[in-house]
């Protein structure tokens, strides 16, 4: 840390300059010490028989020594002064640093909604009529009476399928073949059965390759419709 001098130093060494000045000024002119020849004067004041300048030693000692003394207190003061105003600023304590801010936990996941699922389940119900078939009781008809009908729910509802949804297979391959499971695996992808001991990767026969739904294509709701409606109730107003 580079030593400064504090304002009130600056102002003590212009004091005691000024002191010294004045002192110098008031020996000078005033002789309080009496009167001192110098040089040629101070020669011919002892030829006459006189005893030279008695007050010339008190004069050489206040000039010499007066700067000496203002010299040692400048010495004595200012690096007390420097010191004091280093040691204030190492005692300062150090500025608490901030908190690092906590990071902000992840949003939660969208709640799930059923418009979508009503929706594709409406497409089923208006081109296949899939949720009267699967509401109805069938026991009463025979196997030659349900094929028929199931027959045209399946070519409608295949329809739906294939325009609205595009699946592809989960794992690759046939029914049969022998496949691995890695390690990792997302549980709700891929379901094991049989004896599941140990850990992944696993080796097993393939039983379904299973559909995952890589794009979903679905119409856009007319505006104020009832999102919960699956087949609104048709009436006939007789003529």
């Amino acid at each position: 840390m580079q030593a400064k001098l504090k304002p009130f130093a600056l102002i003590l060494i212009v004091l005691l300059a000024v002191v010294l000045a004045v002192g110098n000024y008031v020996v000078m002119t005033q002789a309080p010490f009496g009167n001192c020849l110098i040089g040629s004067q101070a020669l011919v004041g002892a030829d006459l028989g006189g005893y030279g300048s008695p007050g010339c030693p008190n004069y050489m000692y206040y000039f010499v020594g007066a700067p000496l003394v203002v010299g040692l207190l400048l010495l004595l003061i200012l690096p007390n002064l420097v010191t004091r105003e280093e040691r204030a600023q190492e005692a300062k304590p150090a500025p608490a640093q901030p908190e690092s801010r906590k990071a902000a936990p992840p949003p939660p996941p969208p709640k799930p909604t059923t418009e979508a699922a009503v929706q594709l389940l409406a497409l089923f119900q208006r081109e296949g009529r899939l949720v009267d078939f699967l509401r109805e009781d069938i026991q009463p008809y025979d196997d030659s009476q349900i094929g028929a009908a199931v027959r045209e729910i399946h070519k409608a509802c295949r329809q739906v399928l294939t325009e609205h949804l595009t699946l592809e297979p989960v794992l690759n391959g046939q029914e049969g073949d022998e496949v691995t499971v890695p390690q990792g695996f997302d549980p709700s992808a891929v379901r094991l059965t049989g004896n599941v001991s140990g850990e992944p990767p696993f080796r097993g026969s393939l039983r379904h390759a299973g559909w995952r739904a890589a794009q979903v294509k679905l119409p856009a709701q007319p505006a104020g419709q009832d999102p919960k409606i699956v087949a609104p109730a048709e009436v006939e107003i007789p003529e």
